[in-house]
């Protein structure tokens, strides 16, 4: 007797998408006109990460939701620019430094309602500051002009590797969220900053300072799912970094049980309920 295949029985189950990672871009004057840029030292992290990266240009904000839904994490870019001192209330510091006006009028409405989501969040540099201020807090403009806190700029005409070498040590509080990634006390980090830190918004838990006492790093503390906000740049030359790798697979993971989470039973939910 010849047996009738099954064609649904035999054929291969496809592998689970990659989880979608937004990566925010800045908008930059090249030569007289605007583009659209993202470095692409943060998109080679988000594939480190084991996801794919997508660069979305400024949005306005009624698509903002209908962006999530499309995405299983979020990586906020370090960039030249500063996030504009309007939104903690204070006037411009120094006029001469760069700012994007385009990019803080959706990331800083994106951060709450990505983190309301529980969606895993990882924000370095730029993306940090924007992180606080977002959800309440405030920036020191010039952190080499406040007293008792060091000079965190890069050393200015300097190549890449000196600009992102280590410069100083982190101490990484403990019981948070960084030391159970990191399983350490102390290491060291870049540092590129002028801007850091001046009020630290509520509901943040402090994840490691500088040796002059400035925030390096924090975490959502009641957020669920994975959100650490760094100072430093660990997407520089991460694959060479074990501290960097740890960070970025333990974002990659977050993002990926996300996508299994709120994403995987949607699609299971098509399926023909007899099979």
């Amino acid at each position: 007797m010849t047996q009738v295949k099954n064609p649904q029985a035999e054929a291969p189950q496809s592998a689970p998408r990659k989880p979608v990672v937004l990566v925010p871009a800045c908008q930059r004057m090249v030569g007289d006109y605007p583009n659209h840029i993202a470095g692409k030292k943060y998109v080679d992290a988000v594939r480190l990460a084991g996801c794919l990266p997508l660069i979305v240009p400024p949005l306005e904000l009624q698509d903002l939701d209908a962006l999530l839904d499309q995405a299983d994490g979020v990586l906020l870019t370090g960039s030249p620019s500063n996030v504009h001192p309007s939104h903690f209330n204070e006037a411009v510091h120094n006029p001469a430094l760069p700012l994007d006006p385009d990019r803080d009028a959706w990331t800083l409405p994106l951060i709450p309602k990505a983190l309301a989501r529980g969606m895993p969040l990882f924000a370095i540099c730029r993306g940090f500051q924007e992180a606080n201020v977002a959800l309440g807090g405030s920036l020191h403009q010039a952190v080499q002009e406040q007293p008792g806190l060091h000079d965190h700029r890069a050393p200015e005409g300097q190549p890449p590797e000196i600009a992102y070498a280590d410069q100083h040590e982190i101490a990484i509080q403990p019981g948070g969220r960084l030391q159970a990634l990191l399983g350490q006390a102390r290491i060291r980090v870049n540092s590129l900053h002028g801007q850091g830190v001046k009020r630290l918004a509520p509901g943040l838990r402090i994840e490691a300072l500088a040796p002059d006492g400035l925030i390096e790093a924090f975490s959502m503390a009641e957020a669920p799912g994975f959100s650490l906000c760094v100072q430093w740049h660990p997407e520089w030359q991460a694959a060479h970094n074990p501290h960097s790798m740890a960070l970025l697979q333990a974002f990659g993971q977050a993002c990926r049980d996300y996508r299994d989470q709120i994403h995987q039973p949607r699609h299971d939910s098509l399926r023909d309920p007899e099979t």
